[in-house]
């Protein structure tokens, strides 16, 4: 999407306001003991209190408001019976519809004890997104997300996962660009412009760069014993300026 007017831009500002408060509010219901299925009504009662429809429902028909993704488990992953744990890294991907605009975001913690050793993981992931966005501009380049993804992956000792990437968003849960690939491309000569949307989300695993399909025909799988991160906000490309992060979570927002 490309934002052409005021009453677009506030459509996303509210979009995007209501997917960080969801993803906030079930990061912190998450809790030992409790089942993935439970953790997803949660945010599919909050989003019904607020007049918003999952948007992986409504675009794809995922059996799940949201995705949330455990260990092995890369992203997409189905909510069900499978039960929390101590040391569980737990990814939460919520991306909604509300009054015909989408938003999109997501973030990865550790459950539990803060002694894992996969803490630098989450941390590099999350960084990562956040330096890419501090260099999102009117007129920088697409391959800009996968050279600066690729520099924390790197000096971090992961590998970018290169078969899963940011995209557009706005009308629906993606648009173009369909493809902003997670690894720097130097034949990709496209560049961003004023007003267009996107998600910027890096995948980083400590094990592949290449996820696989389980045979539930949804979640994406690290190899054996891999283990993977993810960040995610949904932001607008504005010229002369940083871009504006419409998925701030409440605490990090100023209202």
């Amino acid at each position: 999407m490309t934002i052409t007017n005021e009453e677009e831009l506030e459509g996303m500002r509210a979009a995007g306001k209501l997917a960080a408060m969801i993803l906030d509010e079930m990061l912190t219901y998450a809790e030992i003991g409790m089942t993935t299925g439970e953790l997803d009504a949660f945010g599919a009662n909050l989003m019904e209190e607020h007049g918003a429809r999952s948007a992986p429902q409504v675009a794809v028909g995922f059996p799940g408001a949201t995705c949330i993704s455990l260990n092995e488990e890369v992203a997409h992953g189905i909510p069900g019976e499978r039960v929390l744990e101590d040391g569980d890294i737990l990814n939460i991907d919520v991306s909604l519809e509300l009054d015909g605009f989408f938003s999109d975001n997501a973030a990865t913690v550790i459950l539990g004890e803060d002694a894992s050793p996969y803490m630098p993981l989450v941390d590099a992931a999350r960084e990562a997104r956040d330096n890419a966005i501090r260099l999102l501009r009117h007129g920088a380049p697409f391959n800009i997300l996968g050279r600066v993804f690729e520099q924390s992956a790197r000096r971090n000792k992961y590998k970018v996962i290169r078969n899963l990437c940011s995209h557009g968003i706005g009308r629906s849960l993606h648009e173009e660009p369909s493809e902003l690939l997670g690894f720097y491309d130097r034949f990709d000569r496209r560049k961003f412009h004023h007003g267009q949307v996107i998600t910027v989300e890096p995948f980083m695993s400590t094990a592949t760069n290449w996820v696989e399909e389980a045979s539930d025909g949804w979640t994406l799988l690290n190899t054996p014993g891999g283990r993977s991160a993810q960040f995610e906000h949904t932001v607008v490309i504005l010229k002369g300026r940083e871009p504006e992060i419409l998925t701030l979570p409440p605490s990090a927002r100023m209202d």
